[in-house]
């Protein structure tokens, strides 16, 4: 491996390194003015301000300190275009590369905040914001699910209040991705899976904050309207009271922050142990004044059943009972009896339209077809016979064995092939000499070729 020369003379330390840097970039550049996009603004206590400018390309960290930002004449926010003028450094306990700023003008709003706001304005003409379309929150869900990064503070703040406030509710985290490009499929996806599983009462979009940048997979048409197509009442909680995205407008309630979503969707439990406190007190009031008043009501019922002893009215049911009693086997005898007399009546007219004589008609008929088909069967079986033996003796005039037995034989060679010219075998070869009754084998001496 070349070794690099190394003398004291080429050495820089970082400090050093460092503001060598600055003092090109400062004397090389001067005061120049850059045109972008604000992100990532952040405000000190000390009154500066912290943000980086971009492009479609690149981003460039800026600063501009209180004595100069004292003099902006607008409030800058994430997504606005702006113009600003400064110069180039270096931030030397960190070595960043940086701008500071010293003017800034306002050119107009940002691309992302101008796609915020035709996504917004469609959106609204569609009536995705309407109230009308909005789900209230249940009181007390059961089943509460968290659509939020699995690894992010916006989860951990929404736990703590929700076992703080609500442990009986049983959770269920559906993981997404909430930046970057796979944010919005994956929000989209969970939504639907959410949907069709239906296993929880409410759902909370959440994300902690951050800038325009990084909270825009909420403002995206197709979270938007996935949460419209939502079944389930949906609270969203992103970013910081500050950040307004498109799913908090879209969303069945809006909460400034994670963890103020927590709290609209869990009822406090102190106030509710009070609250059902209350109601056993009113209950047990209510059941005493129920009580007392049954109670009275019974003992003057029982009063008027002393005044009217049913004794009497039962000898007078009795009574009643056995007249219709009677009524009844009389009712009962008088039925049967009539409907013996249809029942003699209808064997008289079956005995006279019985089926019998027809049945011995029918089996006569029967009994002279079966002997006519008999007659017809033995006169085709004779003529067939007589047909049979005519075809045999033809076939018998005609076959080979009858050829055979007048003395006649068929000379075949060992593969069965028929001779029928002397050219077809040679002397000394075996052949096969079929005869009426047997074969017999036989060696060829002599070969006698017919003439031409």
């Amino acid at each position: 491996m070349e070794q690099i020369p190394l003398t004291l003379d080429n050495v820089y330390t970082v400090s050093d390194l460092n503001s060598e840097v600055k003092w090109l970039l400062d004397t090389q550049f001067g005061s120049l003015w850059v045109e972008g996009e604000i992100s990532n603004l952040m405000r000190a206590r000390t009154g500066h301000m912290y943000f980086s400018l971009k492009d479609s390309r690149s981003q460039l960290r800026c600063a501009m300190f209180r004595n100069d930002n004292r003099r902006v004449q607008f409030t800058p926010a994430d997504g606005q275009k702006i113009l600003v003028r400064g110069r180039l450094g270096i931030y030397e306990q960190r070595g960043d590369y940086q701008m500071v700023v010293d003017r800034m003008t306002e050119i107009g709003v940002g691309a992302l905040q101008q796609k915020f706001e035709e996504t917004k304005r469609r959106l609204h003409a569609e009536g995705l914001f309407d109230e009308n379309s909005k789900q209230p929150l249940p009181d007390f869900p059961k089943r509460i699910g968290l659509i939020t990064s699995p690894t992010g503070a916006a989860l951990q703040d929404a736990l703590n209040v929700l076992r703080r406030r609500y442990r009986c509710a049983e959770l269920i985290v559906y993981p997404v991705t909430v930046q970057g490009e796979q944010a919005v499929p994956s929000i989209v996806k969970m939504l639907g899976i959410a949907n069709r599983r239906a296993e929880c009462d409410v759902l909370m979009l959440m994300r902690g904050g951050g800038s325009l940048e990084d909270l825009w997979a909420f403002n995206e048409e197709a979270v938007a309207r996935a949460i419209y197509a939502s079944k389930l009442p949906i609270i969203c909680g992103v970013g910081h009271e500050v950040d307004y995205s498109i799913a908090d407008l879209v969303a069945d309630v809006r909460a400034p922050t994670p963890s103020a979503a927590a709290e609209m969707v869990s009822p406090d439990q102190s106030k509710l142990q009070l609250a059902v406190a209350n109601m056993q007190r009113r209950l047990s009031r209510a059941v005493m004044q129920s009580s007392e008043e049954h109670t009275a009501y019974l003992r003057k019922l029982a009063r008027r059943l002393d005044n009217h002893h049913p004794s009497q009215r039962l000898r007078q049911r009795a009574q009643r009972c056995d007249e219709l009693d009677m009524r009844l086997q009389r009712a009962a005898q008088l039925s049967v009896s009539k409907a013996n007399s249809a029942l003699g009546h209808l064997q008289h007219r079956l005995r006279n339209i019985s089926p019998q004589r027809e049945l011995s008609r029918r089996a006569d008929k029967i009994n002279l077809c079966h002997s006519r088909l008999l007659q017809a069967f033995n006169a085709q079986f004779t003529a067939a016979k007589v047909r049979l033996a005519s075809d045999v003796r033809a076939l018998d005039t005609v076959s080979p064995l009858n050829t055979l037995a007048r003395g006649y034989a068929i000379v075949q060679s060992p593969e069965g092939e028929v001779i029928t010219n002397a050219t077809q075998v040679s002397s000394d070869q075996q052949i096969e000499v079929r005869i009426a009754r047997g074969t017999l084998g036989a060696t060829v001496h002599r070969v006698d070729p017919a003439p031409d």
